[in-house]
């Protein structure tokens, strides 16, 4: 039990992290003192360090096996993971009236949709992408732990927010912006170049930053 501390603790100390700081009257008190932009600063800072802690203490938990070794399992990341760079990227440049996440200076056309077009929520669709094929490429117990709840969160965030902005905006302003988009429809991604050279670099500092950073290549040759 003791090999398993500190993937626990880092585990709750995540958990906790993410439900205390974004709910009344936690988020208000902390928005009045640091001010909205200090505190989404301040609060992604937070979410990053306890992430990347989680992560490492998911790889130093004792190994067991949950899902096959198989080597095309190896294969998931590097499938998945352009595309899912792809629509965080996409979407941190588009606004986005029916989710969160968009940085884009141009009003949103729901008659040009853009990435919304392939999902509603690029930052969600992005981490379930992401962690699939992380649940996929290691298989063990502390990693499908890890990566199963970053999928099933992702997953079902999609749907709450869904709720959430139909009764913020109304029915039918809710339907009038999101008749060309979709939850998740991959065959929709657009491939505009900046993007497509955006989730490029994306995708490579991830590479060059995996072994020094998590202990492992994750090139499977």
């Amino acid at each position: 039990m003791t090999d398993w501390l500190e993937f626990i603790a880092a585990l709750t100390l995540f958990m906790v992290s993410h439900m205390f700081p974004v709910r009344p009257p936690m988020r208000p008190w902390l928005i009045a003192r640091l001010g909205t932009k200090g505190y989404f600063i301040s609060y992604s800072f937070l979410s990053l360090l306890v992430l990347g802690w989680l992560i490492v203490a998911a790889a130093r938990a004792p190994f067991v096996a949950v899902l096959p070794q198989w080597e095309i399992f190896r294969w998931a990341p590097l499938v998945a993971m352009p595309l899912a760079c792809l629509i965080a990227v996409g979407g941190m440049m588009a606004q986005n009236p029916l989710s969160f996440g968009g940085l884009g200076k141009q009003p949103f056309d729901p008659d040009r949709p853009g990435v919304l077009a392939t999902t509603r929520h690029p930052l969600l669709a992005a981490m379930a992408l992401w962690a699939v094929a992380h649940v996929l490429a290691n298989g063990d117990l502390a990693h499908v732990i890890l990566f199963g709840l970053f999928a099933g969160f992702a997953v079902m965030g999609m749907f709450l927010i869904d709720r959430r902005k139909q009764r913020q905006l109304g029915q039918g302003e809710w339907q009038r912006l999101a008749r060309g988009t979709a939850r998740l429809n991959l065959i929709r991604l657009p491939l505009s170049p900046l993007p497509l050279v955006l989730a490029g670099s994306v995708m490579l500092v991830l590479i060059l930053l995996h072994e020094p950073v998590i202990g492992y290549v994750p090139l499977p040759w």
